[in-house]
């Protein structure tokens, strides 16, 4: 695959010889047939073309013609002409299509100076005037502002000529060409798609949930002299305008018909008593759990929120967001008290998280 690339490259790059070898070929009949004109006429220098835009069709844009005077002697007009079929005076020009430099305003001058826009000028020539006056080799530079571009993407050439006369008439000094370019416009396209993440385990590290694991707590046996406690973890981001919200839905603590009774509304754990109930916060009655923590402005739900006081209540929204957030970890923190005449046995419960955007 590589060797074949090479040889597609080498045979475009002899290609380009042979049409470059063409090109000087007429280039030399062309200095050849203008020494009928002027036998001691020479290229111009530092041939450049800046433009404030090269996208196709737009108006006002400016254009900055610079290169340097080659020959002293006396200098009256500078003809401009912009052509689609090549850089070479003295030949028929094909116009661009769309340019229109019959609005040019000539806005800056530097080097020889006094010049202004000649009534010959065309859409696609400018044709500069002065009374003749001696110049002398140096640099210099034309600016003009008001011009449309042309209309299509192509490669498109300057012609510049300088003459004694003052109407770009009669045996011409210096010439030379400058070749540029069109562009079309350059659109950048992207889309963020609406997105939820949102996920649940007794562990996630960091703010992945690729590393979230566990989704179960086991706490031991249960006595009525000491609290059991454990936690577990929720993580959420989105983009949505706005927020989110996490609901928790299942049931108390059961084993058979046997409940443990949950916490309808914010209470301190206290051993001896029948309590199921959670909350969000780092707390030190028992010491177990975190504030919520990560770069999103995700909250928690003020029942949620007392550090050392819990509640649990089937269908509460335990956490949410205004707007859009990102990534926000919440830690729930699950105590169970007993009192001395709870009847034994296996006790569980399922607690769901629901998390839903809000687009």
């Amino acid at each position: 695959m590589a060797s074949g690339t090479r040889g597609q490259a080498f045979r475009v790059y002899v290609k380009r010889l042979a049409a470059v070898s063409i090109l000087i070929a007429l280039l030399a009949s062309i200095v050849i047939s203008s020494s009928l004109f002027h036998a001691k006429a020479i290229r111009l220098t530092d041939r450049k073309l800046d433009l404030s835009t090269s996208v196709i069709g737009s108006t006002n844009v400016q254009y900055q013609f610079s290169f340097g005077i080659t020959t002293p002697g006396t200098l009256g007009s500078i003809e401009l002409e912009l052509c689609s079929n090549d850089p070479f005076p003295l030949t028929p020009c094909t116009p661009p299509t769309g340019l229109d430099m019959t609005g040019a305003i000539l806005s800056n001058q530097s080097g020889e100076v006094g010049f202004a826009i000649d009534a010959s000028s065309t859409a696609n020539k400018i044709v500069l005037t002065r009374a003749p006056a001696a110049s002398t080799a140096q640099p210099v530079s034309y600016t003009f502002t008001g011009i449309t571009n042309p209309s299509q993407v192509a490669t498109y050439y300057v012609r510049l000529v300088t003459f004694a006369s003052n109407d770009a008439t009669g045996p011409f000094t210096d010439y030379g060409g400058i070749a540029w370019v069109t562009t079309d416009n350059l659109s950048v396209n992207g889309e963020v798609p609406p997105y939820l993440h949102f996920c649940t385990g007794v562990t996630i590290a960091a703010y992945d949930c690729l590393t979230a694991v566990g989704s179960e707590i086991d706490l031991g046996n249960l006595s009525p002299s000491f609290t059991s406690a454990g936690t577990s973890q929720f993580l959420a981001a989105t983009n949505a305008a706005y927020g989110y919200n996490v609901t928790i839905y299942g049931a108390t603590m059961t084993s058979g018909a046997n409940t443990i009774p949950a916490l309808p509304s914010q209470t301190f754990a206290a051993p001896g008593n029948g309590q199921f109930g959670l909350n969000a916060r780092a707390n030190t009655i028992p010491a177990k759990g975190a504030d919520p923590n990560g770069p999103g402005t995700a909250i928690l739900n003020a029942n949620y929120a007392t550090p050392d006081l819990y509640r649990f209540d089937n269908g509460d929204e335990i956490a949410s967001s205004p707007g859009s957030s990102d990534y926000r970890k919440f830690t729930a923190t699950y105590i169970i008290n007993i009192d001395n005449a709870q009847p034994a046995g296996q006790y569980n419960t399922t607690i769901t998280y629901v998390c839903l955007a809000n687009f």
